[in-house]
């Protein structure tokens, strides 16, 4: 029997095992609305909490309480990485080491100059969503260390489309059209929609 709380609205959103499920901390979350209401009541809070840090985005113990600060008060596997397969991203077994490479090379590129600062925040934020480390939340989470890392290389935040991304909308079908391009390494539809 199917969950209305837990069916994929489209390709981008990924599915929960059921043991992920159970880890939904609010009893009152019945609907789908309700648990992005909760997210983003969550991820504001986190918002404000990067705000009174100071911080290095490129750090996999920031990352990670990061993502436990945008989660932890709906998900008790917030901060964890995923142990479990998905139909997007690497391998879970892989997570720790890769997560770890996509942080070191953007330290790299940020150290050596070897892209433009936007560029290499959205290839950092690209690289994240690829490897798809937590359970969930990779989307909003990618693109909040995009913005974070934009802006301790001196350049303002994203605007990411201008809208909620975690909606079905033809912007949302933009954005995850534009990830499947850099996918395939070609990062100019990524770089445009960040800023529109």
């Amino acid at each position: 029997m199917s969950d209305p709380l837990f069916e994929g609205d489209d390709d981008g959103n990924t599915p929960l095992e059921a043991e992920e499920r159970e880890q939904l901390i609010p009893s009152y979350i019945t609907t789908r609305n309700e648990l992005n209401e909760a997210e983003l009541a969550n991820i504001a809070d986190a918002v404000r909490w990067v705000g009174r840090r100071k911080r290095k985005v490129l750090d996999q113990g920031f990352l990670n309480e990061l993502h436990k600060q945008m989660y932890g008060d709906v998900w008790k596997w917030a901060g964890t990485y995923r142990t479990t397969a998905r139909n997007i991203g690497i391998d879970a077994y892989r997570i720790p080491v890769e997560y770890y490479q996509a942080i070191d090379d953007a330290n790299y590129w940020a150290e050596h100059e070897t892209f433009p600062p936007d560029e290499i925040a959205v290839r950092f934020s690209h690289r994240v969503v690829a490897i798809h480390p937590y359970p969930n939340g990779n989307g909003r989470f990618s693109r909040m260390i995009g913005d974070l890392l934009a802006v301790e290389l001196g350049q303002p935040r994203f605007t990411w489309g201008q809208i909620n991304l975690v909606d079905p909308s033809a912007t949302r079908k933009e954005y995850i059209a534009a990830l499947k391009v850099a996918d395939a390494g070609d990062y100019g539809p990524l770089l445009a929609f960040a800023r529109s």
